[in-house]
């Protein structure tokens, strides 16, 4: 088998007391036939055209001698150098591939302006840009692109050369790219984007890349018939009773990287189960941890720790109340994917649509349109302006503001640190998840705007009223023009930032604001605050 899955704990007895039920109800073949009918009325619209990831192994192998034929021909004119502009589900998936895999990919999921400039000027005499959109429509992947071709142009480089084009058919930028002449490749309109890592969204970039996408399908396609089976041992089965099937619920599901060869996968699990399941006011709320995380040995009673481990055997011993998983990349996508949408049903909601991240795109496009100015801030602590909802408490100092965030904090709460910095430059920024963890007693979830807005964004606004968040934003002096547009990639971020706070606020989530100037030093104010 290419994955294994054994539990301890609630998460044995949830597998004993859910999977005969579903083995009964013939979820596995029912999602295997696509059943729209799995998860109830409401959901049958959306998940009549969202269930054709079950069949991306055979839909996406004649891609792959496409793809390892345009590999060769850009590496033969000297361009080897891969950037992905994609969000979400776009990226996350590649990411995970290329880096288990040992090859470069450079994926940019960023507006802030640094950060695009960093990846625009480097090697652009060898760069390839694979532009990722199901839609064609979204706004990020639309400037990252628009600022490559007026690079390429710049340096006398023809773009259609050099941009590849995954998006579905029908879409605006499928016309602009056959346009521009551009390569498209055609991805499946019946699989939503966190479901497409077996798809042309993860394929694409990653083959180009170096990647072995035929190993990766291949990986997949031994787990897929036991997946399509309604027997106890199915996998997908097994899984998604671990994640929504437990008595109390663990509604927090921690993510712990112990010994597997895959690098990151924490990354895009995060994203499949937030944006499948938080919703309705329900959800499961993925956490992604380290092996010493404050969490790991907590024993909060919400939290399920499924540790991803490099192999198991029949003498392996599972420490109580966890799950260890093991398998190939391949075969743990479509393990994923099958167990998140069981989850779905366990939960009942319609795991497949993502009403409340459209929310966000609106507000920011709001703000772009109208440019307000920025609120007066509650207080400046050197270069950094403190902002907060109203009825937070935020005292006169960072240290102050963070206390007054934390004791908003019940005992099924979580804190979300959401940083809207360039990550490739301010890594020392995760430390702090650890840090305010072991400070609040409970969950904290780490990411990086924009692009946890196409992932987590989802959870925090349309699952459980629970969570608290921590907004740190850099004001770059250092701005970059998206060409053909009104508006920057310094303003573009600063309005998803803003756009993002206030839905939060609407929905009641109390939200800290530090807009600031100097990362380093709102990132050692906060490791101080937390040490108090």
């Amino acid at each position: 088998m290419t994955v294994s899955i054994a539990a301890s704990g609630d998460a044995a007895r949830a597998i004993d007391s859910v999977v005969p039920r579903l083995v009964t109800d013939l979820v596995a073949s029912g999602i295997t036939a696509q059943d729209p009918e799995l998860w109830g009325p409401a959901a049958e619209t959306e998940a009549s055209k969202r269930l054709g990831w079950v069949e991306a192994v055979s839909v996406s192998r004649p891609l792959v001698d496409e793809v390892v034929a345009l590999r060769e021909s850009l590496r033969a004119g000297g361009v080897d150098h891969v950037v992905l502009a994609g969000m979400g589900g776009s990226s996350l998936a590649p990411e995970v591939i290329t880096r288990t895999s040992g090859v470069a990919l450079t994926v940019l999921d960023s507006t802030d302006p640094a950060q695009v400039r960093a990846a625009v000027e480097h090697e652009l005499e060898r760069t390839v840009l694979v532009v990722s959109s199901k839609s064609g429509s979204t706004l990020e992947t639309d400037s990252q692109r628009r600022v490559y071709e007026q690079a390429f142009r710049d340096a006398g480089i023809d773009p259609a050369g050099r941009i590849v084009v995954v998006t579905d058919p029908g879409s605006p930028l499928e016309a602009e790219a056959v346009a521009a002449g551009y390569r498209v490749f055609s991805a499946d309109p019946n699989v939503g984007g966190r479901y497409s890592a077996l798809t042309a969204f993860g394929l694409v970039p990653s083959g180009l890349a170096g990647a072995d996408i035929a190993g990766l399908l291949d990986e997949a396609d031994a787990i897929s018939a036991l997946l399509s089976v309604d027997i106890d041992e199915n996998p997908g089965l097994v899984l998604g009773a671990v994640l929504a099937g437990t008595s109390p619920l663990r509604d927090k599901i921690g993510i712990v990287p112990d010994g597997t060869h895959i690098v990151g996968f924490g990354d895009w699990v995060e994203q499949l189960i937030a944006e499948s399941t938080g919703k309705s006011g329900r959800g499961l709320l993925p956490v992604v941890l380290d092996v010493d995380s404050p969490e790991v040995t907590a024993g909060l009673p919400d939290l399920q720790i499924l540790r991803l481990v490099g192999s198991r055997d029949d003498e392996r011993h599972v420490a109580d109340g966890e799950v260890e998983i093991t398998g190939t990349l391949g075969g743990q996508f479509l393990v994923w994917e099958y167990a998140v949408a069981v989850a779905g049903r366990l939960l009942g909601i319609d795991p497949f649509d993502q009403p409340d991240v459209e929310a966000a795109k609106v507000a920011a496009r709001a703000l772009l349109d109208d440019r307000p100015a920025p609120a007066e801030p509650a207080f400046t602590e050197g270069g950094t302006a403190v902002r907060a909802t109203p009825g937070l408490s935020v005292g006169t100092s960072i240290a102050e503001a963070v206390t007054g965030l934390l004791s908003e904090l019940d005992a099924t709460g979580y804190l979300a640190v959401q940083a809207y910095v360039d990550r490739t430059a301010n890594r020392d920024l995760e430390s702090l998840r650890d840090a305010l963890a072991a400070r609040a007693g409970r969950p904290v979830t780490f990411g990086y705007g924009p692009r946890f807005l196409h992932s987590t964004g989802q959870y925090h606004k349309g699952g459980p009223a629970n969570g608290v968040f921590l907004q740190i934003v850099a004001d770059q002096p250092d701005d970059l023009p998206i060409p053909g547009r009104p508006f920057t990639f310094g303003q573009l971020i600063q309005a998803q930032a803003s756009g993002d706070a206030s839905v939060l606020a609407q929905h009641g989530r109390p939200v800290l604001t530090l807009t600031t100037t100097d990362v380093a030093a709102v990132t050692a104010a906060l490791a101080s605050a937390v040490s108090l």
